[in-house]
């Protein structure tokens, strides 16, 4: 499997799954461009284009991936160094906690804003800079949309994952014209800080536990399904959502 001449854009590339995908990216020869959000994690995305070892194929930018002017930002920056974009992964997030009860129109627009919004229009205008015929988009669903024992905290974030599955299908229809595929990865209980957060040892464990293989998954298993997705050995799959999972189906 190789992306050596692709260029791979996502959000959110300094931590967990997006950091793994960048690193995995570069080692199959894509070069890369990704977000962080905030300033402190400038020195970490540094450390990120160290690793890769050639700054040439490696550009880090600050960007606020839930507002359309931070992404033009972001597009733009990958297009000035790069002359184009063949794989788009909207990956930055946020997954808060809150039943109907607690649920807050600020917490509502923020987990929209970023989850669609910013996957959407991030899309959109990525898709101006794409080859002519080919290309991949690969959103980021998850697991909970389909575990039977789903909690009630999880209404916000569930429905901004919803709606990234029905854009994978109509999107899948809508660029298959142009040649682009577009999928999703919907990765089960993973060992990443935004999984951790708020969850005590026992949670932690009882999730382990769910799946047969009695672990979580790790950042660098689902980095390596979505880049069999923005592979040519993926290039009759779309309108999927890939369930990563490890058989873990709570």
């Amino acid at each position: 499997m190789s992306l050596t001449n692709k260029v791979l854009l996502l959000t959110g590339g300094t931590k967990g799954i997006g950091r793994a995908t960048v690193l995995r990216a570069a080692s199959l020869g894509a070069s890369v461009v990704f977000s962080y959000l905030s300033p402190n994690s400038s020195a970490t995305a540094s450390e990120i284009i160290t690793q890769i070892g050639d700054p040439s194929r490696a550009l880090a930018i600050q960007a606020d991936a839930s507002k359309l002017e931070e992404i033009d930002k972001l597009v733009n920056a990958a297009v000035e160094k790069f002359g184009k974009i063949d794989i788009v992964v909207p990956n930055a997030g946020i997954m808060g906690m809150a039943d109907l009860a607690h649920a807050t129109e600020e917490s509502y627009d923020a987990h929209f804003n970023l989850n669609v919004k910013g996957a959407l229009f991030l899309v959109q205008k990525a898709l101006h800079h794409f080859p002519s015929l080919g290309g991949r988009v690969i959103f980021i669903s998850t697991g909970l949309n389909t575990a039977s024992g789903v909690s009630p905290g999880y209404l916000i974030y569930v429905a901004t994952k919803g709606a990234i599955d029905q854009m994978t299908r109509a999107l899948s229809k809508d660029l298959a014209k142009k040649g682009i595929t577009v999928n999703a990865v919907a990765p089960g209980p993973t060992g990443t800080d935004l999984f951790f957060e708020g969850k005590s040892e026992q949670i932690v464990n009882f999730l382990k536990n769910q799946s047969p293989f009695g672990r979580l998954g790790t950042p660098e298993e689902i980095a390596d399904v979505i880049l069999f997705l923005a592979s040519e050995e993926s290039k009759w799959v779309s309108g999927q959502i890939i369930r990563v999972n490890g058989a873990n189906m709570v």
